[in-house]
Order: C-alpha cells, then sequence, then structure tokens
C-alpha cells in the first residue's frame, strides 16, 4: 500500500524560501523514481522536479535555476528546496513517483495525497 505525505507548504514572500519534504511508504526510493508536481488554481497538475533512483535531477523549465530536488532513501523521503519564489510558484505541491516519462505527466505509482499548500505573496 503507498502513501505519499506531504508536509512543507506556508505562505512565503516573493523571493523568499521554502522547503518542502515528502514521505513515502510502499516505495522504495533506491528503486523508483520520485518527483514533485503542482498544481495551481484553475490549472492541471504540472512537473515540478524529479529524480531518477540514481540520484539523477530533472527539474521544469520554470523552476530550473530556483528549485533543487533531493532525497534521502534511508529515511524514504524526498526534499524540494525552493528558492527566490514568485507568486507563479504559488501552487499546492504534491510528490508521486512516475510511471514511464519522468519529465511530463503521465502515470504514477501510488495515488495523489493531500498535498502541501505553497502561497507566494507580493
Amino acid at each position: 500500500q503507498v502513501q505519499l505525505v506531504e508536509s512543507g507548504g506556508g505562505s512565503v514572500q516573493v523571493g523568499g524560501s521554502r522547503r518542502l519534504s515528502c514521505v513515502a511508504s510502499g516505495i522504495t526510493l533506491s528503486e523508483r523514481a520520485m518527483g514533485w508536481y503542482r498544481r495551481a488554481p484553475g490549472q492541471e497538475r504540472e512537473f515540478v522536479a524529479v529524480i531518477t533512483a540514481e540520484g539523477r535531477a530533472y527539474l521544469a523549465d520554470s523552476v530550473t535555476g530556483r528549485f533543487t530536488i533531493s532525497k534521502d532513501n534511508a529515511k524514504n523521503e524526498i526534499y524540494l528546496e525552493m528558492n527566490s519564489l514568485k507568486p507563479e510558484d504559488t501552487a499546492t505541491y504534491y510528490c508521486n513517483a512516475p510511471i514511464g516519462a519522468l519529465k511530463r505527466m503521465g502515470s504514477f505509482v501510488g495515488p495523489w495525497g493531500q498535498g502541501t499548500q505553497v502561497t507566494v505573496s507580493s
């Protein structure tokens, strides 16, 4: 049974930073890629970042240079360090393990969790 629990969201001012975490149960991070996805109001979920089992990281163009994805295999936990936040980053952030495609929306191993809300205000 897969369970994904995101945390770390909150309200941040433009230019600020925030660190999100995701604890994955039923998924072994040393064997599967794990990614961060977000959904802004009125929009579909979109790819943000992904880290492979081997530790290779890929970021969406919109966050490259500002966000960093990392993981701790021992804790079965992934992180998203967000810097230089913009109002456009306001969204609910989710984690999941992609099946097949790494850098776009597709099929995922687990059900979507509740996500964690990030609000970037001017």
